[in-house]
């Protein structure tokens, strides 16, 4: 009875923990939010602005994790298809931002990729 007992509570406790988890885990909108506060921090948006970002890379985080899943075995295409999706990230951004936001973003995303390569090189 006592084995039974103790195999029950240490099932209930990975199933609380499982659970605990899971909830632990950032949602697409929670992460969306995040990912548009840290650019709001290096390119200024006013409210209008802050709310298409925000639905922007809503989308964009949806759509990686969509395509990251559909194209799983096919790593060839799985990159093609995210170039694509970047590259029509990237224009509507365009749309977004105003010429000096843009240049800004652009600055800013390019530190990031010169700073994301030379770390792999390392």
């Amino acid at each position: 009875m006592n084995k039974l007992f103790c195999l029950a509570a240490a099932a209930a406790l990975v199933l609380t923990a499982a659970s605990h988890a899971q909830a632990q885990e950032p949602t697409l909108n929670d992460r969306a939010t995040t990912l548009t506060q840290q650019m709001a921090q290096k390119v200024p948006l006013n409210e209008a602005q802050f709310v298409k970002v925000r639905r922007l890379n809503l989308n964009l985080l949806a759509a990686t994790q969509e395509l990251k899943g559909r194209f799983a075995n096919d790593s060839a295409t799985l990159d093609q298809r995210l170039a694509e999706l970047q590259d029509n990230y990237e224009w509507d951004m365009a749309a977004i931002l105003w010429p000096r936001q843009l240049a800004a973003y652009q600055r800013t995303r390019a530190n990031m990729t010169a700073l994301g390569s030379s770390t792999e090189q390392r």
